[in-house]
C-alpha cells in the first residue's frame, strides 16, 4: 500500500513540478512580451490596425489672362455610415429625420433609406455607402443630418474626401490646359506640375472590418496645402470664338482633324488655341494638340518664305514676270501644275503669290537657285524655319528642312520645297514665321503662360522673347505684306474680302503623304500622295496696318465631296474669328496695350489673397468681390454660405470685424 501511494505522490510531484515550470516559462514570455518586446508587438498592433491614409493636396489653379479659371480642383466626397456605432435608441428615434432628409437631397424616398439603413443594422454593417461625388457644399449639409450631426463614433458618419479636377469653361483649350496624372502630363499643366503640386496631408484611419477603414476624428491630423497657380496668355473670349469658328467648319467638311491658333503680334502671347479631333460617331473633342504637335508638309503657305528669299536675295522682284505656260510643267518626269487646268500665262511674281501659281514660284527658285540650293536654304535657316518655337509644352514636333547633304536630296527638292513639298513644319512653327512678317521682320517666341503666382503674389514672369530681332529687310517685309493683303482682295482668298477689317494671308492646299506601310496580309501599301486626303490652310494676320493678331488655321482630310482647298475650308475660319474680335471689341484690334485690364485683373487677384491671409476667425468684408471668389474664400475659413442673385456681393449677413466660428452660415446678396 505504501509503495503505491508513493507512486502516486511521485506522479504528483512531477506533474506538479512540469507546471511550475510552465508557470515559470508563461511569467518569461508575458514579462519578454509586456517589458522588453512590449513597444514593437504595440507598434505592430497599431500598424496593423491603424494607418496614416494620404490626404492630396489642390493643385493650383490655371486662369486666362482676364482671370477666367480654366482649370480648379474641387474636394469631392464619399459619404458611408458605420451602422453599428450608432446607439440603437438613437438609431431608432432619429432614423425618420435622416431618412427624410437623404431623400430630400439625393432624391430616393424616406422608406428606401430606411429599410437600407435597417437591413445594414441587421447584418452589422460598418461601411455602408450613402452618396458618392457629392460637393463640399452638400458634404456640410449632409454632415448636420440626424445622427450624422454627432460625429464619426456616436452618429457613424465617414466622409472620404478626395479632389477632382474641373475645368470651368468646359472642353474649350482642354489639350493645351493639360493634365498632369495616370495619363502622364500634357499642356500647361504638364510643364509646371512641380509648381502647381502642393503639400500632401494625412488624416489617421482605423480598420474595421474586411478591409475596411474608417477615419478616426472628423478632421485631417494634418491639412494639406494648396499648390500654386498659372496664370496662362488665353483670353477666353477669343478662345471661344475660335474653337466654335473651327468646330462648325468641320462639321460641315466632315474633317478628320484640325487647329486654329491666334497669337497677339507684338507680344508672341497665344490668346486662343484649338484643337479638334473627330470621333467614330463623328463628334469632335480636343482629342491631340495638334498645333503644337503635328509637323506636316505646309503646302502653299510655305510659298511666302519662297518669295521672301529671292526678294532679299535680290535675284527677283515683285514685278518679275514669270510664265507659267498653261498651268503645267514637268521637272525630272515629276509634274508640277496649278489649281487653274488653263494657267495663267505670263503673270508678275506678285500675282503668282495672289493667285497661288505653283507653276509659277517653282520656276522663279528653280531659275535662281538651282545651281546653289545651300543659297535658297540659308536664307528659310534665317526666317528661323528649322527650328522649334521652345514652348513650355512637352511634344512640340520637329521642323523638317532638308539639306543638300541628305541621303533624301535630290534633283527635284529645290523645286518641291518652293511650293511647300518635301518640308515639315507644325502649325505653331509656320504662325510664328507669319507673325515675323506681321512683326515688321521681328521674330518672337510663342507664349503660353504670363506668370507664376503663390498667394497671389507673382514669382516668376515670362516676358516676351525675341529668338531674331529682324528676319527680313523693311523693303521685303513691306511688300510682301501688301501682296498678302491682294491674297485677301483679289487672290485665292478673295471670297473672305471685307470691306468693313482688313486683313493679309495666304491659303494653302496640300495633298497628304500616305507613308509606306504593310497591311495585314504582310503586302505593301502606300508611298505616295492621295488625291483623296487633303491639308487645307490659311495663315495671317489683321488687320494689316499695325497687326494686332496673327492666325492660322489647318484643317486635315476635309470631305472631297465638299471641298478641300484652304481658300474655302480654312480661309472662313480665319475670316469669322478676325469679324468676331472686330465686332466684340473692336478697340483691342487697334490698340495693342492691355495694361488697363491687367490691372483691374491683378487687383482682383491680390485682395482676395490679402484678404484670405489676413482673416483666420475674423469675418471680412466681400462686399464688391466676385461670387466665385468670395464664396471660396468664406468656405476655406471654414464658413458655410448661402447667396442669392449672381455677379458681385453687394451684402453680407455677418457684418466685419466680428467673430466666426467656423460652420457659421454667411448669406451673401449679389447683383
Amino acid at each position: 500500500m505504501s509503495t503505491i501511494r508513493k507512486n502516486i505522490l511521485n506522479k504528483f510531484y512531477l506533474v506538479a513540478a512540469f507546471m511550475s515550470l510552465f508557470l515559470v516559462v508563461i511569467g518569461v514570455k508575458v514579462f519578454e512580451l509586456q517589458y522588453i518586446k512590449g513597444d514593437k508587438y504595440k507598434k505592430l498592433a497599431q500598424e496593423v490596425n491603424y494607418k496614416n491614409d494620404t490626404v492630396f493636396a489642390n493643385k493650383g489653379n490655371v486662369y486666362a489672362a482676364d482671370g477666367n479659371l480654366l482649370a480648379t480642383s474641387i474636394s469631392n466626397y464619399t459619404i458611408r455610415m458605420d451602422v453599428m456605432s450608432v446607439n440603437d435608441r438613437v438609431f431608432e428615434d432619429n432614423i425618420a429625420g435622416l431618412t427624410k432628409e437623404l431623400s430630400k437631397m439625393l432624391g430616393r424616398t424616406p422608406s428606401y433609406y430606411e429599410r437600407k439603413l435597417r437591413d445594414a443594422k441587421k447584418t452589422k454593417n460598418r461601411y455602408l455607402l450613402i452618396a458618392r461625388n457629392l460637393g463640399y457644399n452638400d458634404y456640410m449639409k449632409m454632415k448636420s443630418f440626424p445622427i450624422f450631426n454627432l460625429g464619426v463614433f456616436r452618429g457613424g458618419f465617414i466622409a472620404e474626401q478626395r479632389t477632382v479636377r474641373e475645368h470651368p469653361i468646359g472642353k474649350i483649350a482642354e489639350r493645351t490646359i493639360g493634365y498632369n496624372d495616370h495619363r502622364g502630363g500634357a499642356g500647361i499643366e504638364g510643364a509646371f506640375s512641380e509648381f502647381m503640386l502642393g503639400k500632401n496631408g494625412w488624416r489617421l484611419k482605423q480598420k474595421i472590418a474586411k478591409g475596411q477603414w474608417k477615419p478616426i476624428n472628423d478632421l485631417n491630423e494634418q491639412e494639406p496645402e494648396d499648390g500654386k497657380d498659372v496664370i496662362t496668355t488665353i483670353d477666353v473670349n477669343i478662345q471661344d470664338i475660335t474653337h466654335h469658328a473651327l468646330l462648325k467648319q468641320m462639321e460641315y467638311y466632315e474633317a478628320d482633324h484640325g487647329c486654329a491658333v491666334v497669337m497677339e503680334t507684338a507680344t508672341g502671347e497665344i490668346k486662343a488655341i484649338s484643337n479638334l479631333g473627330r470621333t467614330s460617331n463623328g463628334r469632335y473633342y480636343e482629342k491631340r494638340n495638334y498645333a503644337v504637335w503635328e509637323s506636316h508638309e505646309p503646302g502653299s503657305t510655305f510659298k511666302l518664305a519662297s518669295l521672301m528669299a529671292g526678294l532679299e536675295d535680290k535675284v527677283v522682284d515683285t514685278s518679275t514676270i514669270v510664265d507659267t505656260e498653261k498651268g503645267k510643267i514637268f521637272i525630272n518626269n515629276r509634274k508640277v501644275e496649278d489649281s487653274d487646268k488653263d494657267g495663267y500665262g505670263k503673270i508678275s511674281l506678285a500675282r503668282v503669290f495672289e493667285v497661288s501659281s505653283n507653276v509659277g514660284i517653282v520656276k522663279a527658285i528653280q531659275k535662281h537657285y538651282d545651281n546653289n540650293p545651300e543659297k535658297f536654304l540659308k536664307r528659310i535657316k534665317q526666317f528661323g524655319l528649322d527650328k522649334q518655337t521652345g514652348v513650355n509644352i512637352v511634344g512640340e514636333g520637329k521642323p523638317y528642312i532638308p539639306s543638300t547633304k541628305d541621303k533624301s536630296w535630290s534633283s527635284i527638292s529645290l523645286e518641291w520645297m518652293a511650293w511647300g513639298y518635301g518640308v515639315s513644319l507644325t502649325p505653331l512653327q509656320t504662325l510664328m514665321f507669319y507673325n515675323a512678317v506681321a512683326n515688321d521682320g521681328e521674330l518672337i517666341k510663342p507664349r503660353f503662360v504670363k506668370e507664376l503666382r503663390v498667394a497671389g503674389k507673382t514669382v516668376k514672369k515670362f516676358d516676351k522673347e525675341v529668338m531674331s530681332e529682324r528676319i527680313a529687310s523693311q523693303t521685303t517685309i513691306d511688300k510682301v505684306v501688301q501682296i498678302m493683303e491682294n491674297v485677301v482682295k483679289k487672290g485665292t482668298a478673295k471670297e473672305i474680302y471685307s470691306p468693313n477689317f482688313s486683313m493679309a494671308g495666304k491659303t494653302g492646299t496640300a495633298k497628304k503623304w500616305i507613308p509606306r506601310t504593310k497591311n495585314k496580309d504582310g503586302e505593301y501599301e502606300g508611298g505616295y500622295y492621295s488625291n483623296q486626303k487633303y491639308v487645307a490652310s490659311f495663315a495671317g494676320f489683321f488687320p494689316v496696318k499695325k497687326p494686332k493678331y496673327s492666325c492660322i488655321v489647318v484643317i486635315h482630310e476635309p470631305s472631297v465631296l465638299k471641298g478641300y482647298y484652304g481658300a474655302k475650308v480654312a480661309a472662313p475660319v480665319f475670316k469669322e474669328i478676325a469679324h468676331k474680335i472686330y465686332t466684340s471689341n473692336p478697340s483691342s484690334v487697334q490698340m495693342v496695350t492691355d495694361s488697363v485690364v491687367s490691372k483691374a485683373v491683378n487687383k482682383d487677384y491680390n485682395k482676395y489673397y490679402e484678404v484670405l491671409s489676413k482673416y483666420k476667425t475674423i469675418m471680412p468684408t466681400v462686399v464688391g468681390m466676385s461670387a466665385m471668389d468670395a464664396i471660396s474664400l468664406l468656405e476655406n475659413m471654414g464658413l458655410k454660405v448661402r447667396f442669392s442673385g449672381s455677379g458681385k456681393v453687394t451684402e453680407q449677413s455677418v457684418e466685419r470685424g466680428e467673430k466666426v466660428k467656423k460652420g457659421t452660415t454667411v448669406y451673401l446678396k449679389l447683383s
